[in-house]
């Protein structure tokens, strides 16, 4: 089993670098716990494997600070390069206590002109803000 590292920027960066701004120019803001300590759900590990059917079933851990039923990871998307989403492996309930945490999703249907894919998180209260990954696919 392997897990690959993502290569994209984080939108957690722009945001500390506008209230870096805010408080040199004096403004004061009053955040919210959730505003602070959970922004979106990032990938931080994605296997795909291809079975005998060719067929693709995805192990995909994603981290994200859940706060329980109004705030958590609540699915992931494999997706396409045209954006076309392929699967979704919806999550049904929050994991505060399982950080990160990893699902799987089988039967994944993937053209043989494909050869990467990105899996993106998703939470209930920040939609896809969070870092995605992307995946060669091994045939």
């Amino acid at each position: 089993m392997s897990f690959v590292s993502g290569k994209s920027g984080h939108p957690q960066a722009s945001r500390r670098i506008v209230l870096f701004g805010l408080a040199l120019l004096g403004v004061t803001m009053t955040l919210q716990p959730s505003q602070v300590l959970a922004g979106g759900a990032d990938v931080v590990g994605v296997e795909a494997v291809r079975d005998n059917a060719g067929k693709w079933r995805f192990n995909v851990s994603v981290a994200h600070a859940d706060e329980g039923w109004d705030h958590y990871a609540d699915k992931w998307d494999v997706v396409a390069p045209d954006g076309t989403i392929l699967g979704t492996r919806v999550l049904h309930h929050p994991h505060e206590n399982e950080q990160p945490f990893t699902r799987s999703l089988s039967g994944v249907v993937i053209p043989e002109t494909i050869d990467e894919v990105t899996v993106q998180a998703h939470d209930s209260q920040h939609g896809y803000e969070g870092k995605p990954m992307s995946v060669k696919l091994k045939r």
